[in-house]
């Protein structure tokens, strides 16, 4: 990733956060994001002496004018990882047609507004890459009772697909699908079930945030070159420990 400029949306927590930590420290240039200006924020972007851009990923107005800061400035994104996400939860029968609205203007549409704004940039380079975040939630037999998430991040991945087709060659597309990964959010919202399901797998243990974020980046570099059109699915041996 040295001298590559990587742009990193939802980077301020979680894996998307240790993503751009080791996007750093392996010679990128990591251009962070998030919504509204936070002090981890702030922190993580003096900590990583780097530049960060704020804007609602839904606004695609918005974020055409953000990412065309970045590249005025650097005058090119080599990588893209898209990872803003929210995961609601109702019963489907209560659910309004605006809860699933919801779910895909920010899981999937803000894929999209980030893709169309970066990839008119990419196609006047070369050896370019997009990394989208799904779910292992998208694989029927991995589904969840949380309907709009689970619709919304199987749309991200037919997303991917079709645009590792329509920009073949020189930009690749792929997709990563994490398992129950220990991230802040899971010290405060996990409860005792969610603890034990998360070791309901080969490894008997959930991810580390660390561990996605190498395979993140794995498809954004250049050691994934001849790799597109793909969804990696990280889930520590989960389905097959139930076959």
């Amino acid at each position: 990733m040295k001298w590559k400029v990587i742009l990193i949306t939802g980077s301020s927590r979680g894996i998307w956060k240790a993503t751009a930590k080791l996007a750093n420290e392996q010679g990128a240039k990591v251009i962070l994001h998030w919504r509204t200006l936070t002090e981890e924020l702030k922190n993580l972007s003096e900590e990583l002496n780097t530049d960060y851009i704020i804007c609602d990923v839904t606004d695609k107005e918005e974020v055409t004018k953000q990412v065309n800061k970045v590249i005025d400035k650097y005058w090119k994104i080599d990588s893209l990882v898209n990872s803003a996400w929210i995961a609601a939860w109702k019963p489907f029968l209560e659910c309004e047609k605006e809860d699933f609205y919801k779910e895909f203007d920010v899981n999937t549409i803000w894929t999209i507004n980030f893709c169309q704004a970066v990839i008119p940039n990419m196609q006047e380079n070369k050896k370019w890459s997009i990394v989208n975040i799904a779910s292992i939630r998208w694989i029927s037999n991995m589904a969840s009772t949380r309907i709009p998430y689970c619709m919304s991040k199987a749309s991200v991945i037919n997303l991917s697909a079709s645009l590792s087709k329509e920009f073949a060659p020189h930009i690749r597309v792929n997709s990563v699908s994490p398992w129950f990964t220990v991230t802040d959010m899971a010290f405060e919202a996990w409860t005792e079930k969610t603890w034990e399901k998360s070791k309901q797998n080969l490894l008997e243990r959930p991810a580390e945030a660390s561990e996605i974020a190498e395979c993140i980046l794995f498809l954004a570099s250049d050691k994934a070159s001849y790799i597109t059109g793909q969804d990696m699915v990280i889930d520590w041996g989960y389905w097959l420990a139930w076959k």
